[in-house]
């Protein structure tokens, strides 16, 4: 009697504890296109997977292999993925066609490419003139094709001083290594670290020469978005970009440890070559000249610099200011 007395009391319980109990609430799924393979550039977003920061936000991120920066963005436009890695090119000529891209946050503060070349002893690279009649291989679609003759004549130099070639992106590298192509764009926090150590099996050394040492005063990639997803649910917004630039802090903070936790997702990745990544990104992900030291903060100046050069670079007649292409509202 005793016995059946406590079971019912348990039984009353239960059933009242689970009226009570507040239901569980999902967490908003978001899918992130990281506009290439896995790499230290889009490290704080696999940090914040790996480190559970997205979920505390309440957001479940799953983080989706991308093929490039212009396709990146015109797959976020086409609401393929909420929010995805791209630069400001990227968004402006997306723009250029009638998309609504935006970014809400900067990660490269500096545009992070240079042009790389295999040093040798009997050539000195140093500046933009001497780069003359090297040959240089880029995609068809690549922007380059329209950066490099308008960042040499920005130095002052004709625009066809290095010999463009238009290359199937798949043998860039090769014909690179290879010594088929004189050099090859490369970029800090992604290839650059992959191709030093490639040449260093071989005994050779990487050389390169940023574009922004040299007059190319852009911003690089950051976290894209539509307006349509910044009007229609802001909130979501705000948590994904403040989760992100957490795993951005985590990764500057301690780099090692978070070539750790990403390499413990990502098993096919060089843990070496990963963490020379995340420290090229930690350097420029800062910029030491904005008002705002916040993570993902962009100046108004350096995005109206952007934003004149791609005009005149892609002889974009679309009437798009700067204001159309970002927003720090949700870094503030």
């Amino acid at each position: 009697m005793v016995i059946s007395k406590c079971i019912k009391k348990f039984l009353v319980s239960v059933v009242i504890g689970s009226c009570c109990a507040a239901p569980a609430v999902a967490a908003d799924k978001v899918k992130f296109n990281l506009a290439w393979l896995p790499q230290g550039s889009t490290g704080g977003i696999l940090v914040a997977i790996a480190k559970g920061f997205y979920a505390e936000a309440g957001l479940d991120v799953s983080a989706v292999r991308g093929y490039g920066g212009q396709r990146t963005v015109n797959e976020i436009d086409q609401g393929l993925f909420e929010f995805g890695y791209g630069d400001p090119i990227s968004v402006m000529l997306n723009r250029a066609q009638g998309g609504k891209t935006v970014m809400v946050g900067t990660i490269n503060t500096r545009w992070p490419a240079a042009l790389c070349y295999i040093d040798k002893p009997e050539r000195k690279l140093q500046k933009p003139a001497d780069l003359k009649g090297l040959s240089l291989g880029g995609g068809a679609a690549s922007p380059l094709q329209n950066i490099v003759p308008s960042w040499l004549q920005t130095n002052k130099l004709p625009a066809d001083h290095v010999k463009l070639l238009r290359l199937d992106p798949s043998v860039i590298n090769s014909s690179f290594l290879e010594g088929r192509i004189d050099l090859a764009e490369c970029w800090e926090g992604a290839n650059k670290p992959i191709l030093e150590a490639l040449l260093q099996k071989d005994g050779k050394k990487l050389g390169w020469m940023r574009y922004r040492d040299f007059n190319l005063n852009l911003y690089g990639n950051g976290i894209v978005t539509t307006e349509k997803l910044v009007a229609s649910n802001p909130d979501l917004v705000k948590r994904f970009v403040q989760a992100t630039y957490r795993g951005f802090e985590y990764q500057r903070t301690h780099a090692k440890e978070a070539a750790d936790a990403i390499a413990s997702q990502q098993k096919l990745m060089d843990k070496g070559i990963l963490l020379q990544q995340i420290t090229e990104t930690n350097q420029i992900i800062d910029d030491p000249e904005a008002d705002n030291k916040k993570l993902g903060w962009m100046r108004a100046d350096r995005m109206q610099a952007t934003v004149d050069f791609v005009k005149k670079a892609f002889n974009l007649q679309a009437p798009i200011k700067p204001s159309d292409i970002y927003t720090n509202k949700f870094v503030e």
